[in-house]
């Protein structure tokens, strides 16, 4: 890779346009970047970084941190343009970081994105456009150089600083540093990736275990008590003797098991004996008792059969007389039958003659029929005159309903009239509503539109007021933070100035009797330098410079935060401001009417609250006009029914007239028939109820008459059987026959009781003549209890016996499924408890903690071993020159202390030949150690990348502390780089350099801004 042309633009502390042409520089292969402190030659370096990868070095680049430089002006952008070769390619990139700018239209800024461009030059058609994407961009450069940036920074940057520290460091920094620079982090995921195996294996070996002591926890818990003499093995979970271990106390749970179950056997068989003999011993006990109080029993109820004796003799003589008068019992009833129909026919007769006239009171039956036949001859002839006086009533009720019909129709009419009369203005009226409702309406939706935007910028005011507040303090604090930033750099510049006056004093307290003087080289030193007042030393200048950093920091900080708050402080202006749809641009409408361009937020929010109360006005007047067309609508239908009503009254009143006529013609013929018919009372239906009434009472008294007559000869009859059936029964009178009826439930209670003594005489014979209860009765007295409380001990010792062997047996299945469970999960156990071993092993190998490991190296920290001996051996090619052959830089793999070996780095002293490490080294000896490191690493990542040739490199600082011949012999290892067609650049203040390198880029600093300028032997180019 080789730079030709670097273009900066509003870059860092280059405040207008600058170019650095590398390929003038680069013509004599080695040249000198010099410049006063903070004048900006570090940033041409990140500038080209920039280019290459969109970002500058890792340690400058902090959040927060601007690359737009301060002096340029407003309107001109920040860019960095970069014309390199790489890969046999001819490349120029541009690019622009996101920065502010000032916007088209209006006041303020916006934020411009940052933008990449990217081309390449063809021998035949010039420069072509490749791509504007960043993704792309950094892809391409990246593919083609085969370094990331940290390696691009560390390789062609070359930061001393770095490498010094690195030769300093111990072997966990050098890892970090090697590591990001030849990408080892696919060996740190080895790693990670075997410890996560192991991991994850040992997880499943102790699930596995732990599966095993669970089912061992229940074999415990169904062993019982036998497990308590052989307890559990002590051993926990991935422990790798715990599987067997559990098997073997396994069988000897289920050995005891087996013994408990031929124990149990033998117990429940005895107890089973005693049960049965206990059995048949409770039966004969119980049998002898039962015969014992069956036959007292039996006595007792013998005796009480003759205790009732005279009651079953007066039950049988009841019985007997009461089935003779059942002979009689239908000739007493027939009788009081008779008797009851003769009582209930003179009453109805008695009752019907009360009902007729006196000279009816004592007519015969045919009399009564007589009267009854002419009276109905009567009603028959009035029924054509009912006829025709129904036929005047419903006259009557249709004149009735006419009239009603009549008024009704003439209050429609008159109601119609008067609605119809107000129909106009009311309809008028409606229609203005409507009209007012839709001018609401679009009312509203225009205040609507207008509202919005007019909170918006309500609120956008509020923004302003507050961050103009913000920016004020924001810019006082960036005066301060630039006023200490300027004490603290003058201050630094003259702690540095008066250091530099007293040097001498500083050098001869580094003075040894006897060794040579570093500046002069002599060994005698007779009159060192003293220090005087006001000497100060590098710790004090060191202080003053970080308080200028810091200071320097702060400054850029309160800077940015300055840059944020006017941006946003601009965008607010603008919001705030009225757009092209609301009142006129530059123009509010406030209370009075328009004000200033930028409106105050006091006038927005009036115009608001203003804007707000029409829109409710405009709203609620708006939201009736559905109402009010429902109401016109309905108006209008009532309208058209109203007319249609008063017309059908009107044709109605029309034909009720002829139908008036015509009913009372027809009710004067009918009057006349009926003032005959009706005769003295008030109508002809009244004078036919009357002889209905009279008709019905005639034949209920004709009925009545007939019937007490039949009854009293039926009477008659049915004393005449009674006597007779009375004398037939054995009877004197039928009165005595009466007095001995019974009931058939008193008859079959009487049989009851007579059948039940002789059923119980029976069977008290028959159980006084069982042998076997009397020979029980001269035994001695039963006792079945304690033949019950024998048997139910040898129940109880039976079923304990039984339970015990239940339990026993399921013990010895539940111990046997569990034990095949155990080994089940031990087979299952065994390939993963085997992959545990081997990635254990390779993780442990791997992670340097594996006894097989004698160095304790990582995996990571071998790989990056064998690059540092590589870099060892690149480097040292060139310290020897440098040293005139007397350092060597080697690698060493020994531990320290109790840490992991493999980073080791020693220098062997070839006036000593001992081995020393490199943090041993002087100020000098260190520089061109960590140049020689510096320049080995550039080879070994270089080829490491894949072999891309690195035509330009740049080494930054650390000549200061070199001798003259030393640097004598650094600039010609220098110059040896141009046997590989490299350019070399050297950032240094030495002012000596500027003597011994011809062609040189000046980086001067002024008030508005740095500029570069070229040198060469001839004369100045700017």
């Amino acid at each position: 890779m080789r730079l030709h042309r670097l273009v900066l633009t509003a870059f860092g502390p280059f405040g207008a346009t600058q170019e650095v042409d590398f390929d003038a520089l680069s013509a004599a292969g080695l040249f000198l970047l010099h410049g006063p402190t903070g004048a900006g030659k570090t940033s041409v370096l990140d500038a080209v970084c920039y280019a290459l990868y969109g970002a500058v070095p890792g340690a400058r680049q902090s959040p927060g941190t601007s690359l737009r430089s301060d002096h340029a002006p407003a309107g001109l952008p920040t860019e960095v343009r970069l014309e390199l070769t790489v890969g046999g390619r001819r490349l120029e990139i541009t690019r622009r970081p996101a920065q502010l700018r000032p916007k088209k239209k209006g006041d303020g800024f916006t934020t411009e994105k940052a933008q990449s461009w990217l081309r390449e030059h063809g021998p035949e058609d010039g420069w072509r456009a490749l791509s504007r994407s960043h993704q792309e961009i950094g892809e391409e450069i990246t593919q083609l150089i085969g370094m990331s940036r940290d390696q691009f920074c560390q390789v062609v940057l070359l930061p001393q600083g770095d490498f010094a520290r690195f030769l300093r460091a111990d072997a966990e920094a050098r890892g970090k540093l090697l590591g990001r620079l030849f990408d080892t982090r696919r060996f740190a995921a080895v790693e990670e990736r075997l410890t996560e195996l192991r991991r994850t294996a040992e997880t499943r070996v102790k699930e596995g275990d732990e599966r095993i002591l669970g089912i061992a926890q229940r074999i415990a818990q169904a062993a019982g008590p036998a497990a308590e003499e052989v307890p559990l093995p002590d051993a926990r979970p991935g422990e790798p003797g715990l599987a067997d271990a559990v098997l073997e106390w396994a069988a000897v749970a289920r050995s005891g098991a087996r013994e408990r179950l031929a124990i149990a056997e033998t117990v429940l068989s005895a107890a089973e004996s005693r049960q049965v003999f206990a059995r048949q011993e409770l039966d004969g006990e119980r049998e002898l008792a039962r015969l014992q109080q069956r036959y007292e029993e039996t006595r007792r109820r013998a005796a009480d059969l003759e205790l009732r004796r005279p009651d079953r003799d007066r039950h049988h003589e009841l019985l007997r007389r009461a089935r003779k008068a059942d002979l009689v019992a239908p000739a007493l009833e027939l009788r009081d039958e008779a008797e009851r129909a003769h009582r209930a026919a003179a009453a109805t007769r008695e009752h019907a003659l009360a009902q007729l006239p006196g000279t009816l009171a004592d007519a015969g039956a045919e009399q009564l029929a007589t009267v009854e036949r002419r009276l109905r001859q009567e009603l028959g002839a009035l029924s054509a005159a009912q006829r025709a006086e129904r036929r005047s009533a419903e006259i009557d009720t249709e004149r009735a309903g006419l009239e009603r019909q009549a008024r009704a129709d003439e209050e429609t009419i008159r109601e119609a009239d008067g609605w119809l009369a107000g129909w106009d203005a009311a309809r008028r009226g409606m229609q203005e509503r409507i009209e007012e409702a839709q001018e609401s309406a679009t009312r509203a939706e225009q205040l609507a539109g207008r509202l919005e935007p007019a909170r918006r910028r309500l609120d956008a005011a509020r923004r302003r007021d507050t961050l103009a507040v913000e920016e004020a303090d924001a810019a006082d604090r960036l005066t301060a933070a630039r006023e200490r930033a300027l004490g603290a750099h003058e201050g630094w510049l003259h702690l540095r100035e008066q250091r530099l006056r007293g040097i001498a004093a500083e050098l001869a307290a580094e003075l040894v009797d006897g060794e040579a003087c570093k500046v002069c080289g002599s060994d005698d030193h007779p009159e060192p330098a003293r220090p005087g007042d006001g000497h100060v030393d590098r710790a004090t200048e060191e202080r003053a410079l970080d308080a200028y950093r810091r200071a320097e920091q702060g400054r850029t900080e309160a800077d940015r935060e300055l840059g944020i708050v006017r941006e946003k402080h601009a965008g607010a202006r603008a919001a705030a401001l009225p757009s092209d749809g609301d009142v006129p641009r530059g123009a509010v409408s406030g209370p009075n009417g328009p004000t200033g361009a930028e409106p105050t937020a006091a006038e927005l929010e009036a115009l608001v609250d203003r804007l707000a109360a029409e829109h409710a006005r405009a709203h609620r007047a708006a939201a009736g006009m559905h109402a009010a067309r429902e109401a016109l609508a309905a108006a209008e239908r009532e309208q058209s029914g109203r007319l249609e009503a008063r017309q059908r009254a009107e044709r109605r009143a029309a034909a009720r007239t002829s139908l008036r006529e015509g009913l009372d013609r027809e009710q004067a013929a009918l009057e006349t028939d009926l003032v005959t018919a009706r005769g003295e009372s008030g109508s002809v239906a009244e004078h036919a109820a009357l002889l209905e009434r009279r008709v019905a009472l005639l034949a209920d008294a004709t009925e009545a008459v007939r019937a007490e007559a039949a009854a009293a000869q039926r009477g008659k009859e049915a004393d005449d059987r009674l006597a007779d059936a009375a004398f037939r029964a054995g009877f004197d009178t039928p009165q005595a026959a009466a007095a001995t009826l019974l009931s058939d439930a008193e008859q079959r209670e009487l049989q009851h009781r007579i059948d039940g003594w002789q059923t119980e005489a029976a069977a008290v014979a028959e159980r006084l003549a069982e042998a076997d209860s009397h020979a029980a009765a001269t035994r001695p007295q039963a006792d079945p209890a304690t033949a019950q409380s024998a048997y139910e001990a040898a129940e109880r010792q039976m079923r304990d016996g039984s339970a015990t062997l239940a339990a026993t047996r399921e013990c010895c299945a539940e111990l046997g499924r569990l034990s095949h469970r155990a080994a089940d999960e031990v087979r299952r156990l065994g390939p993963l408890r085997e992959e545990y071993d081997r990635v254990a092993g390779l993780a442990g190998l791997t992670a340097g903690t594996s006894a097989d490991n004698e160095r304790k190296m990582r995996l990571e920290s071998y790989v990056l071993a064998a690059r540092l001996e590589q870099v060892a051996a690149a480097a040292t090619a060139r310290l020897q020159r440098m040293s005139s052959g007397r350092y060597t830089l080697v690698h060493s793999d020994a531990r320290a202390g109790g840490r992991r070996s493999g980073l080791g780095l020693h220098v062997v002293d070839s006036w000593t030949g001992r081995e020393r490490d490199t943090a041993t080294l002087s100020g000098g000896e260190t520089f061109f150690a960590s140049l020689a490191l510096a320049l080995g690493l550039a080879d070994v990542v270089t080829d490491e990348a894949g072999g891309v040739r690195l035509d330009t490199l740049f080494i930054d600082e650390g000549f200061g502390s070199l001798d003259d011949q030393t640097l004598d012999e650094v600039l010609d290892v220098l110059d040896s780089l141009r046997e590989r067609d490299r350019s070399v650049g050297i950032v240094s203040h030495v002012g000596d350099l500027r003597r011994r390198i011809p062609a040189q880029l000046e980086v001067v600093k002024e008030r508005h801004g740095s500029a570069v300028r070229h040198h060469a032997t001839g004369g100045i180019s700017g």
